[in-house]
């Protein structure tokens, strides 16, 4: 088994991939764990602290080589309000949930939830089924020290 001896951020150069990853949000997140690639290559992850996996970035390995993070699809909802006042209100039922949410100018994401749908909708949302990949925030009490990953716009 490959053992993983650190994480690359996005934007450093490397080579080509060795191999992919998909994994969705929930997955990204973690300190110690057997994952397999695309190809069915394990590979151990044991770092000393929790990371967020990058979309884009890559799990560098003891032997050189490179996978290559890649963020999953992920069945969503696309929650628009009438204007930015009513998407922060929006936003912040969401949060008063403890509901992850990636913020976008326009539009919040959030997993599919029925009963949140049903509140957003009556509370004047527009709410519309999306399959893409998913990028929250992560919470305040989280780790500080790691890049930001949710996009504010795409």
């Amino acid at each position: 088994m490959l053992r993983a001896i650190t994480h690359l951020p996005a934007d450093t150069s490397r080579p080509a991939p060795l191999d992919t990853i998909t994994l969705a949000f929930d997955e990204r997140r973690l300190r110690r764990k057997v994952l397999t690639t695309k190809g069915g290559t394990e590979v151990l992850l044991d770092f000393p602290q929790v990371v967020t996996l990058e979309h884009g970035g890559a799990l560098e390995l003891e032997d050189g080589s490179h996978v290559e993070v890649r963020a999953a699809e992920e069945l969503l909802y696309a929650v628009r309000g009438r204007d930015t006042a009513h998407l922060v209100r929006l936003a912040w039922h969401i949060g008063n949930r403890h509901t992850p949410a990636q913020l976008e100018m326009d539009r919040l994401l959030i997993k599919r939830d029925h009963v949140l749908k049903a509140m957003l909708e009556g509370l004047g949302a527009k709410v519309e089924n999306a399959t893409e990949p998913f990028f929250a925030e992560h919470g305040a009490y989280h780790s500080h020290g790691e890049h930001g990953h949710a996009l504010l716009a795409r």
